[in-house]
């Protein structure tokens, strides 16, 4: 039996990064039962009008409002019946040959709830891109970093993290999951809007029974910041804010309060580095995120949860800031879990 796989490409103004890269996505995921769906977030650039003009035979679905990341695929997805949802950046070009490793990992592997590419840096395409790398780890205190990517230190691609392996979470760049995992996960957090949620997604998975991996022979080139620049104060607040609500949600009880309120400090040092950066616009969005957290927590859904995060083998049993700024660890080899 074929089976069916929808590639969501969620856009939102970014006509331009369509015009560019949609007609690479189409060449270089041309197989059967594979079906290219536009999902525009209101955009006002004229982007749907143009893929509808330029490409009518791609399925368009445009929302009434901007949902952010997480509302804009919830709603587009939750009625789609295929098999497979790859959720596509509109700034990401895949690689030829990249869409069917993904599936034979992930459909030969009933216990995996997603699956993402190796995601390389669309204009220097020997390094990683930040936003995945060869695949997402957390630390102890649920700093996010990458196979490939440590904060801000980026790695080369050597093919030194070539092996298919197990992840903690999957880049919301471009992953592949199971439409059954989705459905009983309920989908992407909406309270995130953007940043953190495939993260949140991803914990969430493990919770139901799933494994999530990485399939590095199969190749996407990302360009980071295409709808939120990377250089944005939004982005910040968003990433703290998120952060801290990701983990309310789905820390262990026993650990909770213990691991937020350390984590809590280390945001505090993270602003002093801002400072030091001359980053001024950042600064005050670490204060704001928190506050955001204290008010939103209480709207927040905690996950049933009988697993500590020294449970996960994809999470390090040590503190990323340490190991990174003080034992001076640039690259992920040089970690142990």
């Amino acid at each position: 039996m074929q089976v069916s796989i929808d590639i969501v490409i969620l856009n939102y103004n970014t006509k331009n990064l369509l015009e560019l890269l949609v007609p690479k996505v189409l060449e270089n995921s041309a197989l059967p039962g594979v079906n290219v769906v536009i999902a525009d977030n209101a955009s006002t650039d004229g982007s749907a009008e143009w893929v509808k003009e330029n490409l009518p035979q791609l399925e368009c679905i445009v929302l009434s409002k901007n949902l952010g990341y997480a509302g804009g695929y919830n709603e587009v997805l939750k009625n789609r019946k295929a098999d497979y949802f790859i959720l596509l950046n509109s700034d990401a070009e895949p690689a030829p040959g990249w869409l069917d490793p993904l599936f034979q990992l992930i459909n030969s592997h009933p216990d995996l709830g997603a699956v993402q590419p190796k995601l390389l840096d669309f204009y220097h395409r020997n390094k990683f891109e930040y936003a995945g790398a060869s695949g997402g780890f957390l630390d102890q205190y649920g700093y996010p970093f990458c196979r490939g990517r440590i904060f801000g230190h980026v790695e080369s691609d050597f093919n030194q993290y070539n092996d298919n392996c197990e992840i903690f979470w999957a880049t919301g760049a471009c992953f592949l999951v199971k439409r059954e995992a989705w459905e009983k996960a309920k989908g992407l957090d909406e309270h995130f809007f953007a940043h953190m949620e495939e993260i949140d997604l991803c914990w969430r998975l493990q919770l139901l029974g799933y494994k999530n991996y990485v399939c590095p022979e199969s190749v996407v080139y990302h360009m980071g910041g295409g709808t939120l620049s990377n250089l944005s104060p939004r982005k910040t607040f968003l990433n703290f804010r998120n952060n801290l609500l990701m983990l309310y949600k789905n820390l262990h009880p026993s650990e909770k309060n213990k691991i937020i309120f350390r984590r809590k400090l280390l945001d505090g040092l993270a602003a002093c580095f801002f400072i030091l950066q001359g980053k001024w616009s950042h600064i005050p969005q670490v204060w704001k995120a928190h506050r955001a957290y204290e008010k939103m927590k209480l709207d927040v859904k905690e996950t049933p949860n009988s697993k500590t995060l020294s449970e996960f083998k994809t999470v390090m049993k040590s503190g990323l800031v340490w190991n990174f700024f003080a034992k001076g660890k640039r690259v992920f080899s040089a970690l142990k879990f």
